[in-house]
């Protein structure tokens, strides 16, 4: 099976919205994007690379769809509407049932967000896959409505969606550094393997959070960039932080209830440093309190308030009688 016979056979298929923002999609040197009048483009691009963001031996199907979903949770952290995405591919050979599975769990997130493939490219070589995503974000009276990582202001409250630090605990199964109970690795996996892009609620957040990102290498590391990009500081108490967060996604499901009887020392290193998480953290002021939980609620989406966004520069981390919390926190970085 040649190159050419590999796209067309498994990724290229009929524009789905052939008269709205796709004019043109896979079999051309470019694609063509119509965005709607009165919106801006948002555009990201992630890449992942096998031994270094997935196991050699996960299923393809979990792969399409998480190569898909982080960029997604991308758009989702700047309230963005997804469009359309391109796919780099490099693959050791024209694994054929291999290409089944990776095409239908791409195309299985894709089609659920109204979300086209335009074009790409293919090659041989070690397994790696690239996607560059297109969404929108309306502009009113001039302005964006994009949401960014520069807004966050002194008084905002802090908060996050989901539970952070399962990701991580199925890394650590998976790759024999802790033993999990039966019950519990298939759904840490799947949070792994398959996050869920939080599309509907970084919608929902528009006009309501005043800044955002998404968490992908560390709560806390992840929230250093909005400090730094706002200018301002944290405090995050991190023992109501953390039981807050396991109350607000259901603390009787057992892997909620294995995370949360480990030592302290653990919670605190899995929630807000673990990585591949995928959910959003986002400031608010706090007269939107309202409308943040009316956005979880439209978006079916918990969403915990974890801190304060604060004059002095830095991050402070207290217990709950307000003491500091010691310890290292860090987030993955490749060239650490």
């Amino acid at each position: 099976m040649g190159e050419f016979d590999l796209i067309a056979r498994f990724f290229q298929r009929p524009a789905h919205r052939a008269a709205g923002h796709v004019a043109l999609g896979v079999g051309d040197d470019c694609a063509l994007l119509q965005p709607a009048p009165g919106t801006q483009l948002a555009i990201s691009c992630d890449m992942l690379v096998e031994g270094r963001h997935f196991l050699p031996d996960v299923d393809p199907t979990t792969l399409g769809h998480k190569a898909l979903a982080v960029n997604l949770s991308d758009l989702a952290a700047c309230g963005a509407k997804p469009l359309a995405f391109t796919l780099a591919l490099a693959l050791p050979r024209a694994d054929e049932a291999w290409l089944a599975g990776f095409a239908r769990g791409l195309f299985a997130l894709a089609d659920a967000h109204g979300c086209e493939l335009i074009g790409g490219d293919t090659t041989q070589g070690p397994r790696n896959i690239c996607i560059t995503v297109f969404g929108e974000v309306p502009v009113v009276n001039g302005r964006s409505q994009a949401l960014l990582r520069s807004g966050a202001r002194p008084g905002d409250d802090l908060y996050v969606s989901g539970m952070p630090g399962q990701a991580r605990l199925a890394l650590e199964a998976l790759q024999g550094q802790r033993s999990l109970p039966a019950d519990v690795l298939p759904a840490l996996r799947q949070r792994l393997e398959q996050p869920t892009p939080r599309v509907a609620l970084g919608l929902a957040l528009r006009g309501v959070a005043s800044a955002a990102i998404d968490v992908s290498d560390g709560l806390l590391g992840d929230l250093g960039h909005i400090l730094k990009a706002s200018a301002c500081g944290a405090t995050i108490n991190t023992s109501d932080a953390i039981n807050s967060i396991a109350a607000g996604v259901d603390s009787t499901r057992p892997e909620v209830q294995f995370l949360m009887q480990l030592p302290i020392e653990q919670q605190q290193a899995l929630v807000l440093a673990g990585g591949d998480d995928y959910e959003l953290l986002f400031s608010a002021p706090p007269t939107a309190r309202a409308a943040v939980q009316a956005a979880a609620r439209a978006s079916a989406t918990p969403v915990t308030r974890i801190g304060s966004i604060e004059t002095t520069p830095g991050l402070r981390l207290v217990d709950a009688q307000g003491q500091p919390v010691s310890g290292r926190f860090a987030s993955f970085d490749h060239f650490a």
